[in-house]
């Protein structure tokens, strides 16, 4: 039996400005999509300072995982994309305080740039809660 895809959606995260979903789930497993630090009505915070931006990406991230039955105690991986390596400190700070107790397994990649003049885009895999 083949089982579906499920198309994760919600009003808590920005919607898709491409042809993607925010979030997927097969299973029990769910796939977030790159969350840039735009508000959930679509609004810019590629202004703000970066602590504010990782914020906005990890509420958004959080959101779609919550709409999947899932939260940060249940997330396997996360990959950061964060633009300046010396912000790498401060992406642990926001992350310890947003995450918690929570340890998932994780990369952060410091890059030349991200679209829209982000400083940072974070994903995730994560499983349904029990």
């Amino acid at each position: 039996m083949t089982e579906s895809i499920t198309r994760i959606a919600t009003a808590a995260a920005p919607q898709p400005a491409g042809h993607y979903a925010q979030g997927t789930a097969w299973r029990d497993l769910v796939f977030v999509s790159g969350q840039l630090a735009a508000r959930p009505d679509g609004s810019h915070t590629a202004d703000q300072l970066f602590a504010t931006q990782v914020r906005q990406a990890l509420a958004s991230l959080l959101a779609i995982l919550a709409e999947a039955g899932s939260g940060p105690e249940h997330v396997l991986r996360v990959t950061a994309y964060i633009v300046g390596v010396e912000n790498w400190p401060e992406f642990n700070r926001v992350y310890t305080e947003m995450l918690g107790e929570a340890r998932p397994a994780r990369t952060v990649v410091p890059v030349p740039e991200l679209h829209h003049g982000y400083l940072v885009e974070v994903e995730a895999i994560a499983v349904r809660g029990g």
